[in-house]
């Protein structure tokens, strides 16, 4: 059983080789040495916190984008979260600022907790700020909401 085995992996491997000997055609044409242009730096779209509308949500439980300019915040870390110095249950009143959502205030389980969970502190990786850039793709996506269903 055992000399069966080892005698697989020596055919897929020698397989394996063949088949790189052979020059893969590469998926974004023929010219794989040419260097990628990176696009531009794109601006935040808005201006300091505060000035700005709220984003329109285009579905049911969509997170709300973040409206203003973003470029002088702090990357979030594990020690720091400078969104929840204006957006804290404790800081939002003050700031006159839209307070996190109470699912952040519930375990995996859904229990109540009295602090934000834990797995809601990196605010970007659902809520983004928003740029202004063409699409990359056309699209005619309209959403439940502005469409009128729910």
């Amino acid at each position: 059983m055992k000399q069966t085995v080892m005698m697989i992996f020596a055919v897929l491997a020698a397989a394996g080789c063949w088949n790189m000997a052979q020059a893969p055609t590469p998926m974004r044409g023929s010219d794989v040495a040419a260097v990628d242009q990176a696009p531009d730096v794109k601006k935040y779209l808005g201006g300091k916190p505060g000035g700005q509308d709220k984003v329109a949500r285009t579905f049911n439980d969509q997170p709300p984008v973040i409206p203003h300019a973003v470029e002088n915040f702090d990357e979030i870390s594990l020690e720091e979260n400078q969104c929840l110095s204006c957006h804290s249950a404790e800081n939002y009143e003050k700031k006159n600022s839209p307070k996190i959502g109470d699912s952040h205030f519930r375990d995996r389980e859904g229990h109540v907790l009295k602090a934000a969970s834990a797995a809601r502190h990196n605010c970007l990786q659902c809520h983004v700020a928003q740029v202004d850039a063409p699409p990359l793709i056309g699209n005619d996506f309209k959403g439940d909401i502005i469409a009128g269903k729910k």
